[in-house]
Order: C-alpha cells, then structure tokens, then sequence
C-alpha cells in the first residue's frame, strides 16, 4: 500500500496539517519538528505529491539559480550549494547561465518567473533599475550586488582588496596595476573604491585597465599593457583574468613573481592548481549559495520580507607574490 501523509503523521507523532506545513510552509514550524517529520517520510518513503501541493498553496516547488557564466570556476561550488540547501527545504532548482549578457538576464527572469517561486540572480549584469522592476514581479535575490529593497547577500571583497593592496605595500610595490572586470559587476566597483583609498594612504602609483572580460582570454589580452605600463605587481578582478596575465606574461618572458606579482580574486581551483600558484583573495562562495537560499524562501514565505547578509572575505596568500626586482626578466 502507498504510504500517505497520515503514516508520517503517525511515525512523527504530530498532526497531518504538522506534516503538511512541514513539506509547504517550512516557516511554521520549528526545526526540531521538522527534522522528527522529514526523518519519518525518509523512513516510510513517503514523497509529497508536488502537483497537488503547488494546487493548494500556488507554489511551484522550484527556485530558479542565474548565473553569468557557468563555465566560470567561481559558480560551480555556489550553484551546488544552493541546490543542496534548496533539497534540504524540499525545493527544486532551475540553473541558467546568461552568458554575461544583461538581455539574456532579465528575459531568463522572465521567462523563469510563472515555473519558479522566486530568483537568484548571482553577479547580475543587470541595471539596478531592471533588477528593481523584476523584484516587482517575482520574489528575486541578488548576490554581489547592493540594492535597497531586494534581498542580497554580499562578499565583501572590498575588504580582501583592502588587504590584498596591503600584501603588495607591505613587499615593497609602488606601482601597481588593477585590472576590472566587467563595467557593471559590482565586484569591480568594490575593488576600485578600495584600491583608491590604498593608494591615497601610500603614496603608491595605480595603473587601472579595464573594464575587460573576466575570462584567461580578457587577462592575455591585456598583459602586455600592463608590463609597458611599468607595473611590478597586478590586482586582477578574478582568477581567471589573473591566470590569463601570468601565462602571457611568462611567454613575454617575464618571472612571476620576481619580475610582476600577480593576485586574483576567487579562490577557485584556478589558483590553487596554477603555477606558480596564485595569492588571491578567496570568496565564501558556498556560504553564499546556502544564503541566497534562505533569503529567497524567507521572501517567498512572507511577501515582501528582503535582507541583506555581508560575508567575510580573506586573503590567501600563495607563490604568485614577491617583492619587486627578484626577477630576472627584461622590463
């Protein structure tokens, strides 16, 4: 015989409307209930009837996740922790990539908006208007990005700049180079504010180049300039642009990090596996996932309801920094 909701209820020792609101209405009730009702229908089998839920409560049971490029190392690990935090709450996931396009963005939100009980939209390309107008239509969290009425949460990496820039001071870089991504990523402004106020407080020369694609090929494309520029260390917007820096770099013959220190901004397995491997700035991006989540479903269970979760950065450092002048490489 099927398992129904009564045999949870039974086993549990709760109520059926207990049972239901565990499975709808996760708000309702208290984590030690839940855990006692999920434990039960783990242990019968029993799997609720989405259909017949969405019915009674005009909810889908699904979150939709987008991103501004899955092939990008950054994404994967938030997009699985999300998806593990949304299973936990007995959602489901919808993942698309826009390809770091603002158009791609905003009608995958549209498109996603009557399938999904609500968006994340994580490193949005976004204008904060558009962004603004959609959270009107459908229950949306930004991360990285700050915008007053709609749910975010924010790595602070104006923080890890901060302290990245004080790496390079500390080894004895003065002229320093700070490659941007891409012109509306949020990351990009938090960098640049941060970097100003180091260079004010020191005294030191900033090259700044950019905005540029954050991708190896965007960091190739723009060693070159910066080496003519003089520079003898590199702030890159993330790991890929930095990893794209060193490689051509090295091919100009260049010693990293004797000759140009190189940081990047991630923490992805991108600087862990490269050689030399890269001091970076590393982003709890998993943390993330889990609280774009919980945000979300905290909006779609009260309408209305936003907040904002600031999450500390670090920096990492690893082979890719020197002090200037160990290299032997022509300048």
């Amino acid at each position: 015989m099927a398992v129904t909701i009564k045999d949870v209820a039974r086993v549990s020792g709760v109520h059926v409307s207990t049972v239901s609101r565990a499975f709808s209405a996760t708000h309702l009730v208290n984590a030690e209930t839940r855990a006692r009702v999920l434990a039960a229908a783990e242990e019968l089998g029993y799997r609720p009837n989405r259909a017949a839920r969405a019915l009674s409560t005009s909810r889908t049971g699904n979150l939709g996740l987008i991103v501004a490029d899955i092939a990008n190392p950054f994404f994967p690990p938030l997009i699985k922790a999300a998806q593990a935090q949304a299973r936990a709450r007995d959602y489901h996931v919808f993942i698309a990539d826009t390809d770091e396009q603002a158009r791609v963005e905003e009608e995958l939100v549209r498109s996603m908006a009557k399938q999904v009980d609500g968006a994340v939209l994580v490193a949005p390309r976004l204008t904060n208007r558009a962004i603004a107008e959609l959270a009107r239509e459908i229950p949306l969290v930004v991360v990285n990005r700050r915008l007053r009425g709609v749910s975010g949460v924010l790595m602070d990496v104006g923080a890890g700049a901060r302290r990245a820039m004080e790496h390079l001071v500390e080894l004895g870089h003065r002229d320093i180079a700070v490659v941007g991504g891409p012109s509306r990523a949020w990351t990009s402004g938090e960098i640049e504010r941060a970097t100003e106020h180091i260079a004010r407080d020191h005294g030191i020369l900033i090259q700044r180049v950019g905005p540029n694609p954050p991708t190896e090929e965007g960091g190739r494309a723009v060693a070159d300039e910066v080496v003519a520029g003089g520079a003898t260390a590199v702030l890159a917007h993330n790991d890929l642009l930095a990893f794209g820096l060193v490689r051509r770099a090295i091919e100009l013959g260049l010693d990293v990090p004797g000759d140009l220190s190189v940081i990047g901004v991630d923490n992805s397995h991108v600087a862990r596996y490269s050689s030399p491997a890269l001091t970076t700035v590393a982003m709890p991006v998993a943390e993330a996932g889990h609280g774009a989540v919980d945000l979300l479903l905290r909006s779609v269970d009260a309408a209305g309801s936003t907040g904002t979760v600031t999450l500390e950065t670090s920096l990492i450092v690893r082979g890719s920094t020197a002090p200037p002048g160990l290299g032997k490489g022509l300048r």
